[in-house]
């Protein structure tokens, strides 16, 4: 005999929801789905009246599924916000080309508008180029920095209040315990909230999805009928996010609680009254947010232009600051900031095409010397 539904107790159940385990109907599942969310903006003070809110598409589950609910809870309950979607091309050939068809067939559908930043025209380099110089590993440093800052900037230019995104309960997990392997204090404090207050950023973000498991975001796309696009990204397998989330789904087989527990952890966190954490300043050189005199994001940049493209990576903060000094790196240094060959002082062909006229080589050039191309004419 067919399990009816826990919550109307007519229907037969269409699932057993994976974060309480009640077995409930397709309308029950989500009537039930979308009043927790309703309730988690509303606990939270996510939006207030008028604002508008740049909702981050990518055209996978999460952000195809958040953007509908805002759309629907919008109307719903009259929050009075102007929504947009805000997409970023990382340049990725056949991955991001297909997310973006999905995020244009969602706008389609929905009638938001939607506006797309490419890091080629922020930075001056797609991930596919990164990639060809950087070799197979740290990729997803450069996107994870380029990705973050393309979403403020992207959000600058519509005018956003605040950027709301698609972090399930699964990707907040993720991150704590990515954290708390790494021994990162200041992200453990500041990541596992609902949103921020722009200390991430410049602009204030928020996470109405980050109490609903993974499974449930798809369960409900599934029953909306929602189009999106679900293939991993080509240089996904080589991130050290996805052994915390093979951990993590270690962890919840044997635990089911695990997703919950974490999420919960990150969100009580206490620090010690007297642990410092670095100061939050501007970036000298381009104006974005900053706890050292340059921006992550131009760091990297430098050392893509450089053909030096590990010198934003991992402890080499000696041979920047030689670099800034104008002294000259010796072979091994060259070759440990990942120098091409025997043309180490050299920009790799396919920049040297495309920096401002005057620019010279990094050869010739001391730290700092050159003009940031990207990102550009933006006021901070």
């Amino acid at each position: 005999m067919p399990t009816s539904c826990s919550a109307c107790g007519t229907s037969p159940a269409a699932l057993r929801r994976p974060k309480t385990g009640h077995a409930l109907c397709r309308p029950c599942f989500l009537a039930a789905f979308e009043e927790e969310t309703h309730q988690a903006i509303v606990a939270g003070q996510l939006f207030q009246p008028g604002e508008t809110v740049a909702i981050g598409a990518s055209g996978g589950k999460d952000s195809t599924v958040l953007a509908h609910l805002l759309q629907l809870l919008n109307q719903r309950h009259g929050y009075g916000l102007h929504l947009v979607l805000l997409s970023v091309d990382e340049g990725i050939a056949g991955y991001r080309d297909a997310s973006l068809a999905a995020v244009r067939r969602h706008q389609c559908r929905s009638g938001l508008p939607l506006h797309v930043v490419s890091y080629r025209q922020l930075y001056g380099w797609s991930m596919d180029s990164i990639a060809r110089h950087l070799g197979p590993r740290n990729n997803c440093t450069f996107c994870g920095v380029f990705r973050r800052q393309a979403l403020d900037r992207g959000a600058l230019l519509l005018g956003a209040d605040k950027i709301a995104t698609g972090h399930n309960a699964d990707d907040m997990a993720e991150t704590v315990l990515m954290n708390f392997l790494r021994g990162d204090v200041g992200r453990l404090r500041r990541g596992a909230g609902a949103g921020s207050a722009g200390g991430e950023g410049a602009v204030p973000r928020c996470k109405p999805l980050r109490h609903a498991y993974e499974k449930e975001i798809v369960l409900y796309a599934y029953f909306q009928g929602l189009d999106y696009f679900s293939t991993e990204c080509v240089y996904a397998p080589q991130a050290y996010r996805g052994y915390a989330r093979a951990l993590l789904k270690d962890l919840e087989a044997i635990r089911p609680s695990a997703v919950a527990d974490l999420c919960h952890s990150g969100e009580r966190l206490s620090l010690r009254p007297d642990l410092r954490l670095p100061a939050r300043g501007a970036c000298q050189r381009c104006g974005y947010v900053a706890s050292q005199p340059l921006c992550k994001a131009c760091v990297l940049l430098e050392g893509l232009d450089r053909g030096l493209p590990k010198l934003g990576i991992g402890k080499h903060q000696r041979l920047r600051d030689k670099l800034r000094d104008g002294q000259p790196l010796t072979q091994e240094e060259l070759k440990r900031l990942g120098a091409p060959g025997e043309n180490e002082g050299e920009l790799p062909k396919e920049q040297e095409t495309q920096m401002e006229p005057g620019v010279k080589g990094a050869d010739k050039e001391p730290w700092g010397g050159w003009e940031l191309r990207g990102p550009r004419g933006l006021d901070f």
